[in-house]
């Protein structure tokens, strides 16, 4: 079983902190991450940095990460926007993150679009991309269910990931912006997907808001999920949903993947490090298990 984790802690775990982070902070935590091994690091999202101050530093932060590249570990970005897209470009962006929402009421508050609009104007973006030879990934945020309009029709959600296959777009991630997915939707969602497009290549982003963020990330990867979106301490939340709550924790999952014989290469200490930084640095506790009674094997 083939597995990639894609850290998302500096920016979906950032997102929701009022406390800024020092952009020298954010180095020091990504150059730990990229020791532990891990494979893609979100290092922010180019956004509007008055709407989103925490993302304020993400054109340098690229900027500054280029020359510690190792080769190994990619750096992505999240954009919403033509204008984002261009400044990930300039930032030289391994891996491009954009999506639409299938909740009208979370697309609007989060992009000021309907799904139609924003749907078309990703495809637009996402096709560039690709003509330009860019690494992207698309997604479809509040996949599973909505914390303003409750159920989404699962038929809405295949329709977006059929239009992106239409278009040539492979690489399709299903984000529980909500946390409300449950593991009998996730099998029957996954497992049509790789039906509809047995090509594509498949990522999930479970959110931890009524406990079972790890058990839905495990039947995902047991129908072919391979790109798993953690966030180190399970920091993280949607400030523009109505129940906000942290992502699946980076090192949860690590020890999760190391007990069934993977991801061995993986530092899991080094992870829990940036964990226990983080909880100093805002001084508190994370929603994470691991990190509190680790010890160094």
């Amino acid at each position: 079983m083939e597995i990639f984790i894609h850290e998302v802690g500096l920016r979906d775990g950032l997102q929701m902190e009022s406390e800024p982070v020092p952009t020298i902070t954010k180095l020091q935590w990504t150059e730990t991450l990229v020791e532990a091994g891990i494979d893609i690091i979100q290092l922010g999202s180019f956004v509007n940095p008055k709407i989103m101050p925490q993302m304020a530093d993400t054109d340098e932060l690229f900027q500054e990460i280029k020359p510690k590249k190792n080769g190994k570990t990619k750096f992505s970005g999240l954009i919403l926007n033509e204008k984002g897209f261009e400044r990930a470009l300039k930032a030289d962006v391994d891996l491009i993150c954009m999506g639409v929402s299938a909740s009208e009421t979370h697309s609007k508050k989060n992009t000021g679009m309907s799904v139609s609009e924003a749907l078309e104007r990703i495809v637009n973006i996402a096709k560039e991309a690709i003509k330009l030879g860019k690494d992207i990934q698309v997604s479809v945020q509040s996949a599973f269910g909505c914390g303003y309009e409750g159920e989404i029709p699962e038929e809405r959600v295949f329709q977006i990931c059929e239009r992106y296959f239409s278009e040539g777009i492979n690489k399709v991630s299903l984000a529980d912006t909500s946390g409300y997915a449950f593991p009998q939707k996730v099998e029957r969602m996954y497992s049509r997907l790789q039906k509809m497009n047995p090509d594509a290549e498949f990522a999930c982003h479970f959110h931890n808001t009524y406990g079972l963020g790890m058990v839905n990330t495990y039947v995902a990867m047991q129908n072919g999920v391979k790109y798993i979106e953690t966030a180190f301490g399970g920091l993280g939340g949607c400030p523009f949903t109505k129940q906000p709550s942290g992502n699946v924790c980076t090192e949860d999952f690590v020890y999760m993947l190391q007990k069934m014989g993977l991801r061995n290469d993986i530092n899991i200490g080094k992870i829990i490090s940036v964990t226990k930084y983080a909880c100093g640095f805002f001084v508190k506790d994370l929603p994470g298990y691991v990190y509190k009674i680790w010890r160094e094997q």
